[in-house]
């Protein structure tokens, strides 16, 4: 057992609707010791691959990805979910749909921020549907970009995000899968890695 399911046991909550709440450690209120062990871990997971942007999408995927950039030194580009007054000039733009928020987001990228040059790690909180890795891998292949690898703290198993992306040959790699979650008496069985 790593060291993000050991935390999981320890401070996940299981709720009904197939929610784990990990809003004490990860995702509201942060572990920074417990995200530099995330950046250190897909470091060594991604450290063959020549990573020249790590890509996420806010809000909570920034915290993991963080300091996964900060272990490559090369910047953390973040999809947002809505065009501010803020953002100016051309965009990449892809339709979302969030698992957890249950709604479609229109998320972009400054195309200033991700060119055809780039070699880029995407990394997120959480996978379940695989409908936010979906929308930042279209965003890479947008700029003509290249993906290196996908990063997830913690994957939902027994939903089809994980099997899908990985049926589409792209290199994932989960720091925790979660395989059973029972609401009731709050057990989390991890598949074995």
């Amino acid at each position: 057992m790593n060291f993000l399911e050991k935390r999981i046991l320890k401070d996940g909550i299981v709720k009904p609707g197939n929610v784990l709440k990990v809003d004490s450690f990860l995702n509201h209120q942060m572990d920074i010791a417990l995200l530099d062990e995330i950046g250190k871990e897909f470091h060594r997971r991604f450290a063959d691959k020549k990573i020249t942007k790590v890509l996420t999408i806010e809000a909570s995927g920034i915290a993991i990805a963080y300091p996964v950039a900060r272990e490559f030194g090369v910047p953390l580009v973040f999809a947002k979910k809505s065009k501010s007054i803020n953002i100016d000039g051309d965009l990449y733009v892809v339709e979302v749909e969030s698992f957890t928020h249950k709604n479609i987001n229109r998320v972009v990228v400054s195309k200033k921020f991700l060119s055809s040059d780039d070699h880029v790690l995407i990394i997120d909180d959480f996978l379940a549907n695989g409908c936010a890795l979906q929308g930042l891998i279209s965003l890479v292949e947008d700029a003509n970009a290249t993906v290196e690898g996908l990063g997830i703290a913690i994957e939902k198993g027994f939903q089809d995000g994980g099997m899908r992306i990985r049926n589409l040959g792209y290199h994932l790699e989960s720091l925790a899968i979660v395989d059973a979650m029972d609401p009731i008496t709050g057990e989390i069985t991890f598949r074995e890695q």
